[in-house]
């Protein structure tokens, strides 16, 4: 028999765009699946869905405070893009994409979701954490699905680098396993880092094992309200390179156009031009242009 769930329904502000799709096909969180009209997801140990109709949003088993948070319904949308929209490319990014809004994301997912991520396509990600969640998390039923909540630090603590690595993690398996120590043993709390200077906060997640500049910067945005951080992978070199080289001495362009890795110093240069040119929401600007340049590509859906 079905568990007694209510449908709720939130009423979005006209004059605050919204695009639930947009948001999760953008490739900032990976345990997400939609199955007809309804977004399928769980977020700490809670399974969900969630739909939008219109100037609508339709949700089971989670309350209207959590999807106003986690779907970053409090920021004002229309004063970021504002904000952000710099140039012609970016403009037409924001155009295309309107109502697309960061998440915040469970830090400690986002953290292990991003350590796993290192050098791996959307699709490997989601089997890795997926595998994670099955065999170390605990099963939840909803709406007549599995779901798996994501395993807590103390679970992943006490299981060793190789049951990790029987989940497709491979070399990331160590980093994750020290890294939930780390976590579980209370030398290093995540929460704590919301409320230091950008920089010190950035500092301190590059300490962990597995985390290096891009790492830290995704889970700063997508988990930590850190709008100012400028994740850079691939899609965002080759964005810059296309649209923002003006701003670099041609000979690190140049440099920079034939290498499949950037090191530190070269990551470190992109990521500080974004938060420089575009200021406190740069994330935002990160995110657009990244979705915008991977639809464009035909490698993600619109």
């Amino acid at each position: 028999m079905k568990s007694e769930v209510f449908m709720e329904k939130m009423v979005l502000q006209p004059s605050q765009p919204f695009n639930l799709d947009l948001t999760l096909r953008c490739g900032q969180a990976f345990r997400w699946e939609k199955i007809g009209v309804w977004w399928y997801g769980i977020v700490a140990d809670k399974p969900f869905k969630v739909r939008q109709n219109g100037n609508a949003l339709e949700f089971e088993n989670i309350s209207a405070s959590f999807v106003e948070k986690y779907f970053g319904l409090r920021d004002d949308l229309p004063l970021i893009l504002k904000q952000i929209t710099k140039d012609k490319h970016v403009e037409a990014a924001v155009n295309a994409l309107k109502g697309l809004r960061v998440l915040r994301q469970n830090p400690w997912e986002c953290l292990v979701s991003y350590i796993c991520a290192t050098y791996k396509s959307i699709p490997a990600i989601k089997r890795m954490l997926f595998n994670l969640s099955k065999k170390f998390g605990e099963k939840a039923v909803f709406d007549y699905r599995v779901f798996y909540t994501f395993p807590e630090p103390q679970r992943l603590a006490k299981a060793s680098p190789a049951e990790i690595a029987s989940c497709g993690l491979g070399y990331r398996a160590k980093y994750v396993a020290e890294t939930a120590k780390k976590v579980a043993s209370g030398e290093f709390s995540i929460e704590e880092l919301q409320a230091m200077p950008f920089e010190e906060a950035r500092k301190k997640l590059l300490a962990l094992p597995g985390v290096g500049p891009k790492v830290a910067d995704c889970v700063l945005l997508f988990s930590l309200e850190r709008l100012e951080a400028f994740p850079v992978d691939v899609w965002m070199k080759r964005i810059i390179i296309k649209h923002y080289a003006i701003h670099f001495e041609g000979e690190f362009v140049r440099r920079i156009s034939h290498k499949k890795s950037l090191t530190t110093t070269e990551y470190e240069k992109l990521s500080l031009f974004g938060r420089s040119y575009f200021g406190k929401f740069a994330g935002y600007a990160q995110e657009y242009l990244f979705h915008f340049e991977r639809v464009n590509a035909g490698k993600a859906p619109a």
